[in-house]
């Protein structure tokens, strides 16, 4: 009688291969383009809260009617001009990028709207608490005159440039039937003047100006950062 068949007591091999996908039987070209467009998506990923902030102020501008002071268009960029600070030393207008400003204009005598004007800028930087570290308060004199000595301790945070008046006519602009020296500017990030504030401010439009400049602050949140 013979036996029956051993069994063999190997394990048996249960390996699954895997079915390819689509993708991996796709031609390399095609496998080149979707790898670029996967890295276009990344990229407009990480633009999109620029964009947005500046579609947002910029072209759409839901809150244009209520703001206080008029935005400028188009834009105009800091003119690239050697100035002279204070102390005599030589510097590029354009280095003054990279903070927000709010400039004011007046000869170095600095009469009673200059030294309105000085107050405001110093108390509305203030007045922005821990974002005050992205704005600068800049007095831009337009003439050659000496400044008072005791005017000089209010000016320690200050950016104060001599920039010829000619120069400064050809930047920025006053509303009509006013002069320069009766505003108050606004300068991005970028050195682009964007925005003016009526004449003769004082301290009960504060509030206004102010409010004006949060808004700025907050639509630049996602791309501005203090410091230059």
């Amino acid at each position: 009688m013979s036996r029956p068949p051993a069994f063999d007591d190997h394990p048996l091999g249960l390996t699954v291969h895997s079915i390819p996908e689509p993708q991996d039987l796709a031609h390399p070209g095609a496998q080149t383009r979707m790898g670029r467009w996967k890295m276009l998506l990344v990229l407009l990923v990480c633009a999109a809260p620029v964009v947005a902030s500046y579609v947002t102020y910029y072209v759409v501008r839901p809150e244009a009617r209520r703001n206080f002071g008029e935005l400028i268009t188009p834009q105009r960029p800091l003119p690239k001009l050697q100035v002279v600070t204070l102390d005599g030393s030589s510097v590029q207008l354009p280095s003054l990028q990279g903070q927000w400003l709010l400039v004011s204009v007046a000869g170095a005598a600095c009469d009673a709207t200059c030294a309105r004007y000085l107050y405001l800028q110093r108390q509305l930087r203030e007045g922005l608490g821990k974002e005050k570290e992205r704005l600068d308060w800049v007095w831009l004199i337009d003439d050659d005159a000496p400044v008072a000595i005791e005017l000089l301790p209010a000016l320690k945070t200050a950016t104060v440039l001599r920039v010829p008046a000619k120069d400064l006519a050809n930047w920025l602009e006053p509303s009509r039937g006013a002069q320069l020296h009766d505003h108050l500017f606004v300068v991005d990030p970028m050195g682009n003047w964007m925005m003016r504030f009526p004449a003769q401010l004082d301290a009960a439009h504060a509030p206004q100006v102010e409010r004006d400049l949060e808004r700025l602050l907050r639509a630049s949140a996602s791309w501005d950062n203090p410091g230059r």
